[in-house]
């Protein structure tokens, strides 16, 4: 088993794609990522380091937080994590958004992810700056800059290899 788990939600497949490219590049130091619908907790605090993704959707929530959805994909698992303990934990997290198609919560979803963990007691790195981006208001702004990585595949899919290596190697030195 390899020190680090990748875990993601996803709705259209684009958060997936996301995290194999991160495990792609990651090698051997990362197990192959998993959706958070198809892990117990046991397996997911079996690794030190966590690298967690999500799209936004809608009016920014996770995957399963929107009205009507049957997707358990971060919903059910966000309540089993609430009570987990994460004090030993690092985690990194990455998320896709729109930002021209919804501006006024642009990558809004991966806030309610970096709350959870943070009330956990997880040590969070991989804050990600906000420039670059075209945007009125994200609930994942804090200090001025994102929790996580975040990408824009509809708008600015040419940046995201260039900003996902950017960020491991901000992130690598805390995680290897």
């Amino acid at each position: 088993m390899a020190n680090i788990g990748i875990f993601f939600g996803t709705d259209t497949g684009k958060t997936r794609k996301i995290a194999k490219m991160i495990h792609q590049k990651l090698g051997d130091m990362a197990d192959a990522p998993v959706n958070i619908n198809r892990t117990t907790l046991e397996a997911f605090l079996s690794y030190p380091v966590l690298l967690l993704g999500t799209p936004t959707l809608g009016d920014g929530q996770l995957p399963g937080f929107e009205a009507g959805c049957e997707s358990e994909s971060w919903q059910e698992f966000m309540d089993t994590l609430a009570s987990a303990d994460l004090g030993d934990k690092t985690v990194a997290l990455f998320g896709l958004g729109d930002q021209r198609g919804y501006p006024d919560n642009f990558a809004s979803g991966l806030k309610p992810l970096y709350d959870v963990v943070t009330d956990c007691g997880a040590r969070v790195i991989g804050a990600w700056p906000n420039s670059g981006y075209e945007f009125n208001t994200s609930a994942a702004l804090v200090d001025d800059q994102f929790v996580g990585l975040v990408l824009d595949q509809d708008n600015q899919f040419d940046l995201t290899e260039e900003r996902v290596e950017n960020w491991l190697a901000q992130i690598k030195p805390a995680i290897v």
